[in-house]
């Protein structure tokens, strides 16, 4: 155990707080996962890649974690409402394939991203359709709390006390994005069993109390966190907007199913919205961006994970594609350091990079301050105090918690051919060697030649750059 406390920020208290587990021995993680209807966008992702911070950093204070992401199959509805279509009935139909087929694909194209990201924290993901007599059991307990009208089973919030507290705004944000339907007591009131409209039939569909129908899209997080982790466990992660509706419904829930004033969760944590001004990050924009779009462009998906651990995960990030080649050129400076240590690297062990850990410990320490944490890193690897061995040993800390993977990945790893290129990289590596002889002899029209076919290609050269990369992607 590391010896500076852990402290977090507590979206229900509204405060940062000292991190005292249940059981120091099991701590227990859930975070709201993907519906799995289309791929995820990289706005989507920067909720997992918090999330896995928050697990690293639990894992190398010394607390053996349990870290549950959900994927969701069936029963979110197209916004926040409880009435219109399912977001995966929907998704089915448009691209004329089985719900389950369409569940199966957008999965595995997430989970290829988590890989990708150097996501590691996940211990076990869990899946909707995989619970619903649990749901259904559920649901019969918490029955009393609830009423039915024409649209299915409904939870009354009138019956829990202090419904909302953790939107801290029962009108307003939140109340603005629920659709009326008709016959619900308050607007508040959500879906625990949506009942199947007469006369049709979805994909996915089960026979209940309460008719054949599907759950509520709520219903799924109280009952797999407390299948798989128990009530209370230690935190439950999401992005901020689950904040307003989801979360406090997931609360009224378990409180309702308790009877008691357990929000189901100790610690409430949230990751605030990557902005982009350019509107696409919205799936409902059609063309959105997604990880695959910066890799078709040529980033390594790490600059992406790097521009996110640059911002603290509570402030807003705006993404933009400066934004992100800024972080590329980080990653690069930092890949380059480390691979300069390991050429120089001879096993002794001169110096310690005590201070540079310390560091490390009290950035992720006060609310998982990664960017904290970054400047240290690059001092580290800049020190020649230090041998490079022990800055080497220095950097497995590092990897450990940011996730950056820079011990494994070289220069060559960062060279992502992009989508559209024209030219392979042992032809533009062959084209720059042709390039560097016609300097040696002087030849400068040809080394112009040259120069300008990669640029028509979207290769800029990059004479003097001061990193040492010979060429990068234009975009």
């Amino acid at each position: 155990m590391t010896e500076t406390p852990l402290k977090l920020y507590n979206s229900l208290s509204r405060s940062i707080e000292t991190f005292e587990p249940i059981d120091p021995s099991d701590v227990r993680v859930y975070t709201c996962g993907p519906t799995v209807y289309n791929y995820q966008h990289i706005g989507n992702m920067r909720a997992f890649l918090f999330a896995d911070t928050l697990g690293r950093v639990l894992r190398w204070k010394g607390y053996p974690t349990r870290h549950i992401i959900n994927i969701t199959d069936v029963g979110h509805l197209t916004s926040d409402a409880d009435a219109g279509d399912d977001k995966m009935e929907k998704a089915a139909a448009a691209q004329s394939k089985s719900i389950w087929d369409i569940a199966a694909h957008y999965t595995e194209a997430f989970k290829a991203d988590v890989t990708r990201l150097n996501i590691t924290t996940v211990t076990e993901w869990t899946v909707a359709t995989d619970h619903i007599p649990q749901m259904i059991d559920f649901a019969k307990a918490i029955e009393k709390d609830c009423y039915q009208i024409e649209g299915g089973l409904y939870f009354d919030t009138s019956k829990v006390p202090n419904y909302g507290a953790l939107a801290r705004a029962t009108t307003e944000d939140g109340e603005n994005r629920i659709d009326p339907v008709s016959g619900k007591r308050n607007a508040a009131d959500f879906a625990i069993w949506r009942k199947s409209p007469p006369g049709e039939q979805r994909q996915m569909e089960w026979d209940s109390p309460w008719g054949k129908g599907a759950p509520g899209w709520h219903l799924e997080c109280s009952v797999m966190s407390l299948a798989h982790l128990g009530h209370p466990f230690d935190i439950h992660t999401g992005g901020i907007d689950h904040r307003e509706i989801h979360h406090p419904n997931e609360i009224a829930q378990n409180q309702a199913y308790c009877g008691c004033a357990d929000t189901g969760a100790r610690i409430w944590m949230h990751n605030n919205f990557l902005l982009d001004r350019s509107g696409k990050m919205s799936k409902s924009a059609g063309e959105f961006l997604r990880l695959q779009t910066l890799v078709d462009a040529g980033f390594h998906p790490l600059a992406y994970r790097l521009m996110c651990l640059q911002a603290h995960y509570r402030s807003e990030l705006e993404f933009s594609w400066d934004n992100l080649v800024a972080a590329n050129v980080r990653l690069k400076r930092l890949v380059m350091a480390v691979a300069n240590l390991k050429i120089r690297d001879d096993g002794s062990m001169k110096g310690e990079a005590t201070d540079y850990r310390k560091q490390l410990e009290d950035a992720v320490s006060d609310d998982l301050n990664t960017a904290r944490a970054l400047p240290a890193l690059e001092e580290m690897l800049a020190d020649k105090k230090l041998s490079p061995a022990v800055r080497l040993a220095g950097l497995v800390d590092f990897d450990g918690v940011l996730g950056l993977d820079l011990a494994a990945i070289d220069r060559t790893d960062l060279r992502v051919r992009p989508a559209n290129a024209t030219l392979s990289e042992a032809e533009i590596d062959a084209q720059l060697a042709a390039r560097k002889e016609a300097r040696s002899a002087k030849d400068f029209a040809r080394s112009d030649a040259i120069r300008d076919a990669l640029s028509a290609a979207g290769i800029e050269v990059m004479d003097g750059d001061p990193l040492g990369w010979d060429w990068r992607v234009e975009i």
